[in-house]
């Protein structure tokens, strides 16, 4: 189930940001270095699309857009580590692809993390360039897709 997340549940929400990016085995030192972009708070859960999903009573992953028509950014697409693989990921970036375009985007646009490109491409996602990252000098694949 995919759902309107809740204010109170950002603390949980950051807990999977976190525990999906150290699944990559990322150094600590980086994950730190990313720690506020990790972050989600309740202030932003208030006023941006949050969607959670839901597998078993659990949270399973999220996603966040934020930006106007016509291209829209997913912030945060982020799946528990157990869930990975079961499809949790590909029903959330369906969910934020129906999301985005009731708003009017056209395009969806996102910075990937590296290991997470395969997916997006899967998704139907594009090329589109890079997007500089931390920590210095490291670069993210910018994706487009067509909405």
């Amino acid at each position: 189930m995919i759902r309107r997340a809740l204010p109170a549940e950002a603390p949980a929400l950051t807990r999977i940001a976190h525990a999906a990016k150290r699944h990559w085995r990322y150094p600590e030192d980086w994950i730190a270095l990313w720690r506020d972009a990790l972050t989600v708070t309740p202030w932003f859960v208030e006023r941006a699309p949050v969607y959670c999903a839901e597998a078993g009573g659990a949270l399973a992953g999220f996603y966040a857009l934020i930006g106007r028509a016509p291209t829209t950014d997913l912030e945060h697409c982020w799946v528990r580590p157990a869930y990975i693989g079961r499809g949790i990921g590909a029903r959330l970036v369906a969910h934020a692809a129906k999301t985005a375009r009731a708003a009017g985007a056209t395009t969806l646009r996102i910075a990937s993390d590296p290991f997470a490109e395969g997916f997006y491409r899967r998704m139907g996602a594009r090329p589109a360039g890079t997007v500089p990252s931390t920590p210095r000098g490291r670069t993210l694949p910018l994706l487009l897709l067509k909405l």
